[in-house]
């Protein structure tokens, strides 16, 4: 493999509405990103990738760009901006921005021209197409509930296509000007100073141009839109495009949010030469996503989670790396999610960590997560802000579900969840803001905040400290960014635990967990020479025995065959 310079490093995702507000009006912005770069710089983060801070009406908050080359005025200014690239720069560290091309907003100057025209030069940059015998083109449920199609005000039979939001038109990426237009703008970012971009939603820029019908999937006669996404054939046409025309410029670092891509498509899209750097790996949090909604999604076992994702890891062992991640603003608190009960606490949570954070792969952290910020209850649906959010409660109340049981379902699994703000100290609105904020703040902020972790040397944050400065220490960083990925004890129930190998220097060192409510003993395949990280004092003597308390994950160093 081919060493890249973002391979031993460690990203963090900033969702800045979030974050930290600094001028009071209850809304982060960057002056507060750029005001905590050191507190990211000690935690041990290299990448920092902003959720988008482009210029939107924010319908599904700032994911509707409406000019890709301003800032929103809430986040600040451009100065603030390259005030921001400037101040990481002089700490090492990396800011990557997230791209939004799949669709824009319908406020974007381009759809505003294109709804004055739609059989004109802008009509062409989205999908506009004739309904039939009084209904939309085709019967595709969009990602947020609803038709993909929305029709033309002022027209007898004309739609356009949004696999989101009506407020998203998809952008036509059969149209080349369109594509140059994007490539342009990506460009500029990246002259810019920007090191690289998540990009969203990607693989649906390819789509089957006769938008075919599908047999209804739902109750409302509709099928998901990923039906068609999924026949559409030549996306790497487009991904090669993209990449050669502006990431390969500028050895840019970039993480793809793919899914429906087709199995044998994984070197295409992450090898040496794939599409992008990395993807994101989402075989973990695919496993409970339900056929109806969120009112009927089905618990995971550990087994299942911890096998999918091990099959992950050595898919990708001769092929790159992909992106690790336990939430990001899309999903619910990982300590909610994967943690079984009796692990909801701040072992379980160092213990998630060590497990998820030295698997091979660029770790990815999301804000919160350093000092295990936890799904947060509501008591109504007007407390949630998410388009998604809503949907699914109106979902699960058609389907049959109490009002109790929708919103048990939105505890469970609204975006909302990692979206509520940063705690960053036990007072008024968790240090965030002076301000009401936007969205209100999970009420165990007085328990869970970083000043009163910053002085605890056994909390959840010092824990993540030691976690990160240990996958980067000289000895081990070549280990754990390139060294080989063994899953061990795999018969023994609630049991997490891999091998982390480089031959060359008959380096191996284990990472074990206990999931479970009992203590187990573990015959090692060799002796231990070094306890390196524990989340527990480890009692166990360096031997070829290990015991492992419930919650306890233990980091080890085991004596080579030298």
């Amino acid at each position: 493999m081919t060493k890249k310079w973002w391979h031993d490093k460690v990203a963090y995702q900033i969702y800045p509405k979030s974050f930290l507000d600094t001028n009071d009006d209850g809304i982060g912005d960057l002056r507060g990103i750029i005001s905590k770069l050191d507190y990211l710089k000690e935690l041990g983060i290299d990448i920092i990738w902003l959720s988008p801070v482009y210029e939107s009406p924010f319908v599904d908050q700032g994911y509707d760009i409406s000019d890709y080359y301003k800032i929103a005025e809430v986040f600040g200014s451009m100065d603030e901006f390259d005030e921001l690239l400037s101040e990481a720069k002089k700490r090492d560290m990396y800011i990557i921005m997230d791209l939004v091309v799949n669709h824009c907003s319908d406020q974007h100057e381009w759809f505003q021209k294109a709804l004055a025209d739609p059989y004109g030069e802008y009509g062409d940059y989205f999908y506009f197409r004739k309904g039939k015998d009084g209904n939309p083109p085709s019967n595709y449920r969009s990602y947020f509930g609803g038709s993909t199609w929305e029709k033309v005000d002022g027209t007898k039979d004309l739609y356009y296509l949004h696999l989101f939001a009506k407020e998203q038109p998809d952008l036509n990426w059969e149209n080349e000007t369109v594509r140059n237009k994007i490539y342009e703008m990506v460009n500029w970012w990246l002259d810019k100073g920007v090191a690289g971009f998540r990009i969203d939603a990607i693989i649906n820029i390819k789509k089957v141009l006769s938008f075919p019908s599908y047999e209804p999937d739902g109750i409302d006669g509709l099928v998901s839109c990923t039906k068609m996404i999924d026949e559409a054939e030549g996306v790497g046409t487009f991904l090669e495009e993209l990449k050669n025309h502006t990431f390969a410029k500028k050895d840019a670092f970039t993480v793809g949010e793919v899914f429906n891509m087709k199995p044998d498509e994984l070197k295409e899209f992450i090898g040496e030469n794939g599409h992008f750097s990395t993807m994101f790996d989402f075989s973990a949090q695919e496993l409970d996503l339900a056929s109806h909604g969120w009112y009927d999604v089905k618990p995971v076992g550990f087994k299942e989670w911890r096998d999918t994702i091990f099959a992950s890891q050595l898919e990708m062992l001769d092929i790159g790396f992909k992106a690790n991640i336990i939430e990001n603003h899309d999903e619910p608190r990982g300590a909610s999610r994967y943690l079984p009960d009796h692990a909801k606490n701040d072992a379980g949570k160092k213990m998630l960590a060590a497990t998820s954070l030295l698997l091979r792969g660029l770790p990815f952290l999301y804000q919160g997560q350093e000092i295990g910020m936890t799904n947060c209850k509501r008591n109504d649906i007007s407390e949630y802000d998410d388009i998604n959010t809503i949907d699914q409660y109106q979902l699960a109340l058609d389907a049959g579900c109490s009002k109790e049981e929708a919103l048990h379902a939105c505890y469970m699994n609204s975006r909302d969840n990692a979206r509520t703000p940063m705690q960053w100290e036990n007072s008024p609105n968790a240090g965030f803001s002076s301000h009401k904020p936007w969205l209100a703040i999970n009420p165990n902020y007085t328990v869970i905040n970083v000043a009163d972790q910053q002085s605890d040397r056994n909390s959840v944050l010092n824990f993540y400290k030691k976690l990160i400065r240990l996958r980067k220490s000289p000895e081990y960083k070549e280990c754990f960014t390139y060294g080989g990925f063994t899953p061990v004890f795999t018969e023994c129930d609630d049991i997490f635990a891999y091998l982390r190998t480089l031959e060359e220097s008959h380096l191996q060192i284990l990472v074990a967990a206990n999931y479970g409510t009992k203590a187990q003993t573990l015959h090692l395949p060799s002796k231990m020479q070094e306890m390196l990280l524990s989340n527990m004092v480890c009692e166990s003597e360096l031997s070829d025995v290990l015991r492992l308390d419930s919650c306890q994950v233990v980091v080890v160093r085991l004596k080579g065959n030298d």
